[in-house]
């Protein structure tokens, strides 16, 4: 009996070997082809091993010879040495894995930013030649349950970008801050960053550890995962209300709780709350004027992998990558991109429900509805009761100085004030045959922007003001861009381009607020490029310099309406970033960075800053 006892102990052993060898790589046909031979030997040895106990212990006496033991010694010397050379096996496999591995394509996105489904992972050599893989960045683990972001940054290769077709294709937002992110750069999640830097140096966490409170402790409640993260800002910059005047300031810019629970396999609760600059309050010595918001807010329901549903809540517009993914960790700049800030309203969110899948391997759709988008941008006191604009004159939401940056509907109350739905569709992409390169487009479209009670304020020549209804009017948004990693080098490339179209625009409230120095024309335009290179730097910092080329018109030709058609040429920007990225760790940023703003104004945009940040997602 002892023989059958030792030998069932290594039967145990051997068919565990036998799973991780099967596990250890699904990508490569070799990989498969050597995973068959190890399965057939272990199958052989299983079958002999169990057979040989088995009839050892029908015949096992007292009495048994010596010359029954040396066999079972000699039995159990080749079994040894068939279990070492599978363990063998397995490294080498692990080993070819590791190095068919070439540094590519970022993956992230945000974050920012947050499900039950497998998330493309981005992929650290390291990690997978310890037999590891880095949590919410393996190109197989997109959800595993440590939820640390240390390969937020990383950067996936070609196998990895394949895998996240495949694999995840249908993540809009992961369950997760890091899985979230782990999809962003591969756009694997139609709901999705482009992830900087990457740390391909250090060790994922061992499989199975449980770090779902910011990826430092276990969570207390299974399923229950909490991300946050936040940014700080300090600098200078010159004030145009005086007169170009250079000031010193502080912004605690935001600081954001990420949680998720993953109700069973296939439904998962996603939020974001967020206070931005300090936060609010009544009093006046609390010296707030902050906010604080619920961003997302959602249940995701898998059906699989080419359909998700999710539930009407509160969701992000799936328009520009950035709007998607604005972790502070997945841009180089202290502030957002030019883009985001107007042409696309970063953050934009705002009531809706969508649907989101994998078409084909590297290309994923997502469909939202969601509440237009109103040309309102004063407050809640100009909202009458009966749903309308109070009369005595209100702002616009959408102007020839912030863009679009005003026109988000509000998500609570009932406080709408229009019936209308507006409608995105995002095609996001990663071609196998380019590898580093993702990129996606997409366009929103709302029948009417007009809010209730909408109207055009005009002098009657006496002294007064007559106010005139406004009618409909229709937007239309169309934004791609594109990232570009260079495989095996340091070089990083970004664009975006973004086109917004107003039907009839003399029935915006800027065109009729009295104020000719905010019109808007029936277009405006922006665009930009941005180059960076990543450098290793000691103790696995890793430095990031860049520069990036923005231009946008938010006053083109063509304005209609009661004001005076006399654009001033504050709309007309361009803008030069330059600074420099250092990351400790994927999860960790510090920037500095100088921006030349010039505009068509008489007096000049007056709008420079030097400023300093940290930023960080946990």
């Amino acid at each position: 009996m002892v023989l059958n006892n030792c030998t069932g102990g290594r039967v145990d052993s051997v068919v565990s070997s036998h799973d991780d060898a099967r596990d250890i790589d699904e990508g490569t046909r070799p990989a498969r082809g050597r995973s068959t031979v190890l399965s057939s030997l272990l199958a052989a040895v299983s079958t002999v091993a169990l057979s040989t106990g088995a009839a050892f212990a029908a015949g096992d006496t007292p009495s048994r010879s010596a010359d029954e033991s040396a066999a079972v010694k000699a039995l159990m010397s080749k079994i040894n040495s068939m279990e070492q050379r599978i363990n063998d096996l397995q490294g080498e496999l692990k080993e070819a894995k590791a190095r068919s591995k070439t540094p590519g394509v970022g993956q992230s996105a945000s974050l920012a930013s947050r499900h039950p489904t497998d998330t493309v992972a981005i992929a650290d050599p390291k990690a997978a030649k310890a037999g590891g893989s880095g949590n919410g960045k393996a190109s197989d683990t997109a959800q595993s349950s440590s939820g640390s972001p240390r390969n937020a940054m990383a950067f996936a290769d070609s196998a990895d970008t394949k895998a996240s077709g495949s694999k995840t294709s249908d993540n809009a937002q992961s369950a997760t801050p890091v899985s979230r992110l782990a999809s962003a750069f591969a756009d694997s999640d139609s709901g999705a960053k482009f992830i900087p830097a990457a740390d391909m140096s250090l060790k994922a966490p061992p499989p199975g550890t449980n770090k779902d409170l910011f990826g430092v402790a276990p969570s207390p409640v299974s399923g229950l995962k909490i991300g946050m993260y936040g940014e700080i800002k300090y600098g200078s910059m010159q004030n145009p209300a005086a007169n170009g005047q250079w000031q010193n300031g502080f912004d605690m810019g935001r600081l954001v709780l990420l949680p998720t629970y993953q109700v069973n396999d296939n439904i998962t609760f996603n939020a974001e709350l967020e206070w931005e600059h300090g936060g609010t309050a009544f009093d006046n010595d609390d010296k707030l004027h902050g906010t604080v918001e619920v961003e997302q807010a959602f249940f995701d329901i898998k059906f699989n992998d080419y359909f998700t549903l999710r539930a009407p809540g509160v969701d992000l517009v799936p328009i520009s990558f950035n709007n998607l993914y604005h972790e502070p960790t997945l841009f180089y700049s202290v502030q957002r991109p030019e883009l985001a800030n107007g042409l696309i309203p970063t953050t934009w969110y705002g009531p809706a429900a969508s649907v989101y899948g994998k078409i084909v391997d590297g290309l994923n759709y997502q469909f939202q509805v969601s509440q237009s988008a109103e040309d309102y941008g004063d407050s809640f006191d100009k909202r009458g009761d009966n749903g309308a604009i109070v009369s005595g004159g209100y702002d616009g939401g959408i102007n020839g100085a912030d863009a679009l940056g005003l026109s988000h509907a509000p998500i609570g109350d009932f406080r709408q004030l229009s019936n209308e739905i507006a409608y995105t569709f995002r095609l996001s992409y990663t071609p196998s045959f380019l590898p580093g390169f993702a990129g996606s487009t997409a366009v929103y479209y709302s029948p009417n922007i007009t809010p209730r009670g909408a109207y055009a304020s005009v002098d009657d020549g006496n002294g007064g003001v007559i106010e005139t209804p406004l009618g409909k009017n229709a937007l239309t948004i169309f934004d791609t861009e594109a990232r570009y990693r260079v495989p095996n080098t340091g070089l990083e490339l970004r664009a975006e381009y973004a086109y917004v179209n107003f039907s009839n625009p003399e029935n915006l409230r800027a065109n009729n607020d009295m104020d000719p120095t905010n019109n808007v024309g029936k277009d405006m335009y922006g665009y930009s490029g941005e180059i960076a290179y990543h450098f290793k730097a000691p103790n696995d910092y890793e430095v990031v310099p860049f520069y990036r080329y923005t231009r946008q018109n938010l006053q083109t030709n063509g304005v209609l309406g009661f004001d005076p058609n006399t654009p001033t040429g504050s709309g007309d920007m361009t803008f030069h970033d330059v600074g420099v990225a250092v990351f400790p760790n994927p999860s960790l940023v510090f920037k500095l960075n100088y921006t030349k703003v010039i505009d068509h104004s008489p007096t000049g945009a007056m709008s420079d800053q030097v400023l300093a940040g940290i930023g960080w997602l946990w």
